[in-house]
């Protein structure tokens, strides 16, 4: 799929999986974003993800990217949960290119992909410091809400993903949030 500004989205075959340049450039660009939207959330070292996961989920067909002058230029990761519940995570637009609407995209194309895979709800996690106000987070959950999904759970990290709950630097709460897509 290309817009008009000249953006291409399209899942990564999963033959690229093998491909180290293209593996090591979305990790990085996942990391560089998760660096900065979920500072002071985790232990110092700790990164949103691996080349061995990104290229685990690259060849399950579960990897999206968005490319613009031959460079990636943002990310997705796309899967379907039980039944008719699709998800997204792993959100990421480089921060040298803020504000042309990639987000915007991966989005719709996230949706309309779940859509036509016979997906009748999309979700989302966002994992948010129980104590104090992270201006990411806040307008994540703003823009979330302004595009369609409502909070469907609240719970802590421990009851999603025990595994990951000593590596919090702080308390927070893991917000589940889905969207009808047949509306």
């Amino acid at each position: 799929m290309s817009n008009e500004n000249g953006l291409d989205i399209a899942y990564v075959s999963p033959s690229r999986a093998g491909d180290l340049d293209l593996m090591s450039s979305v990790t990085g660009l996942i990391n560089e974003v998760y660096e900065v939207a979920e500072e002071g959330l985790w232990v110092e070292g700790t990164t949103r993800t691996t080349t061995q996961e990104v290229e685990a989920l690259t060849r399950s067909a579960e990897i999206v990217t968005a490319h613009m002058d031959g460079e990636v230029v943002g990310c997705v990761r796309v899967q379907q949960l039980d039944g008719p519940v699709c998800e997204f995570g792993m959100l990421a637009a480089a921060p040298k290119r803020r504000g042309i609407g990639i987000g915007r995209e991966l989005v719709r194309f996230a949706e309309e992909d779940s859509r036509q895979k016979g997906c009748g709800v999309m979700q989302l996690e966002l994992l948010v410091p129980r104590e104090w106000s992270h201006p990411s987070k806040v307008f994540l959950d703003e823009w979330y809400t302004r595009i369609g999904y409502r909070v469907s759970r609240i719970g802590s990290i421990e009851d999603f993903y025990p595994a990951l709950a000593p590596h919090l630097a702080t308390a927070c709460d893991f917000i589940v949030y889905q969207k009808n897509l047949r509306e």
